[in-house]
């Protein structure tokens, strides 16, 4: 059972009342705090409030954590949580003949490595139906135009100083976006050419260990077993990303490759049913590649269609033990949240154009925070999740429940 984030915060005052308020590293860690990572590890409370717990412990002086060693703390022991099989000295946790050849040669599909931006006031290349995957960190925002990502599927970024690899597999229409730091260093991915259930594997360029996009996990070599910090981010049309943040930057198609950004290879591929490499389970409760928006929670999976999440706007529902709101105001586009809010679980609905929560009336804006009435000043914790085709999210997670 997923331990909530208020008896959390309780634990983690007992343990200081019982351990003292002396400053720890992370090398002398005190009993009680090993046993949150310990339900981290045993799926009973979330590695979002696991991160919460542990920034609070660092803001309040009670441990000395930096960002990248808490990220440590969220990597350690990956054999203790996978069945980590090893063949011929090689470490992998999927079959290894599972891993199929895509076509193209490593790196033939090329990352892009040196993002180059405009302001989205000056982006003249890019109309206004375009999608993007749109990133906010740190109060800067940026769009990433899918008629280039189709051509690179990974760009390594950076944000106010966290590195990201924002990566989108077209044969599978999911994107995700993550922090790329690997035991407290930035590196680089690039496109294996390989997949895994017709997904995305992408390849580090410190160990060359291959990665599950889908999976955000390291699936062979030597960092088998060890997991990316996901990163929120939106799927929109260019004019709704832009109406929403005006100082956006946009990715250029000023790439350093000759590729034909007008053109999408993969346009009969979207109107075919058909998949064209093997995947591990099939489902037909839906179309193949109806888009859906794939949530986990411990061992509990959901997916959403995203058709059934734009008709109704906002969503309240739960995955596992975790309550979530999903709202929804342009096409493509769907935020989660989580909203529990201390021990009070909200239900949100649309007054007029305003969102407010039926418990105390107040009002919220997308971004999870509340903006009038009883609950002025509070904020919503972000959710992330998976977008992609049906026939993906089932081929990894056979055991979904699908959102009727």
């Amino acid at each position: 059972m997923r331990i909530g984030l208020k008896f959390l915060i309780f634990g983690i005052v007992i343990g200081i009342a019982l351990g003292g308020m002396d400053q720890t590293n992370a090398q002398e860690m005190p009993l009680w705090v090993k046993n949150l990572v310990s339900w981290y590890q045993e799926d009973k409370i979330s590695e979002q409030d696991l991160v919460i717990a542990l920034e609070f412990l660092s803001k309040n002086n009670i441990l000395s954590l930096d960002k990248s060693e808490i990220q440590n703390i969220l990597q350690k022991n990956p054999s203790e949580k996978y069945n980590i099989m090893v063949t011929k000295g090689v470490k992998h946790l999927v079959p290894l003949d599972k891993i199929k050849s895509g076509g193209p040669p490593p790196d033939g599909i090329p990352s892009i490595d040196n993002p180059q931006f405009v302001k989205g006031s000056q982006a003249d290349f890019i109309s206004e139906n375009d999608l993007v995957i749109g990133v906010k960190i740190n109060g800067v925002t940026k769009a990433y135009p899918l008629f280039i990502m189709t051509w690179h599927e990974i760009v390594n970024d950076e944000f106010e100083n966290i590195p990201v690899a924002v990566t989108y597999c077209p044969l599978c229409f999911t994107n995700q976006v993550f922090e790329r730091n690997i035991n407290g260093n930035p590196v680089e991915f690039g496109t294996s050419g390989k997949l895994y259930n017709s997904n995305l594997v992408m390849y580090d360029r410190m160990t060359n260990s291959y990665w599950s996009q889908a999976l955000g996990l390291a699936i062979k070599g030597e960092l088998t077993g060890m997991e990316l910090k996901k990163i929120p981010f939106d799927v929109l049309r260019w004019d709704d990303w832009i109406a929403l943040y005006p100082d956006t930057l946009v990715l250029t198609k000023n790439t350093g490759h000759n590729r034909a950004y007008s053109s999408d290879p993969y346009s009969d591929y979207f109107k075919d049913p058909r998949v064209l490499f093997p995947v591990e389970n099939e489902d037909d409760r839906i179309g193949k590649k109806e888009i859906i928006l794939g949530f986990r929670e411990g061992k509990s999976y959901k997916a959403f269609q995203l058709d059934l999440v734009e008709k109704s706007k906002i969503i309240n529902d739960s995955v596992g033990n975790l309550d979530i709101v999903i709202f929804s105001t342009a096409p493509y586009m769907g935020r989660a949240y989580d909203r529990q809010l201390d021990d009070m679980v909200l239900e949100f609905e649309f007054e007029g154009d305003k969102i407010v929560d039926k418990q105390t009336r107040s009002e919220w804006d997308l971004e999870g925070n509340a903006l009038s009435g009883k609950l002025l000043g509070e904020k919503l914790s972000r959710i992330t999740y998976d977008p992609g085709f049906w026939f993906e999210w089932v081929a990894f997670h056979p055991e979904t429940e699908l959102y009727k």
